[in-house]
């Protein structure tokens, strides 16, 4: 059954769902904490949620880091594409028109360009997208 994106039930789907390709995913190789500020959120208006990868593995998560490399603020419908979909195209066209902003280190986002920044395999990106509604 699909969830919105974001909600409660996603995120716990989506946890489970990672949990199951833990071994299988490959390690990240460009570490990273980024703290995600989500805004025009259907459920909520606004979420804060972060992706840590510098233990080697991706830890998405609620909430914000402390001391975090950078923090991007998006909208729902970026945020969707790019974490979901894996559509960085859209992720450059919404920075072009300015509907992600980045505070802090650049050059830390920049490294993971053209990476598969979560590790993630097909398969496990193909279970995700198909938990989101």
């Amino acid at each position: 059954m699909p969830f919105d994106f974001l909600s409660d039930e996603w995120v716990a789907e989506a946890r489970k769902i990672r949990a199951g390709y833990k071994s299988l995913t490959a390690p990240v190789t460009n570490p990273v904490r980024i703290n995600l500020v989500v805004t025009e959120v259907p459920q909520s208006g606004q979420i804060d949620a972060h992706v840590d990868t510098s233990r080697g593995e991706p830890d998405i998560e609620r909430g914000h880091l402390d001391d975090p490399d950078l923090t991007l603020t998006l909208d729902y419908e970026t945020a969707k594409a790019l974490l979901v979909e894996g559509n960085s195209q859209a992720a450059m066209s919404a920075f072009m028109a300015g509907k992600i902003r980045v505070d802090g280190d650049m050059s830390k986002l920049l490294a993971m360009q053209g990476t598969a920044p979560l590790g993630e395999t097909e398969e496990l990106a193909a279970r995700i997208r198909e938990i989101t509604l």
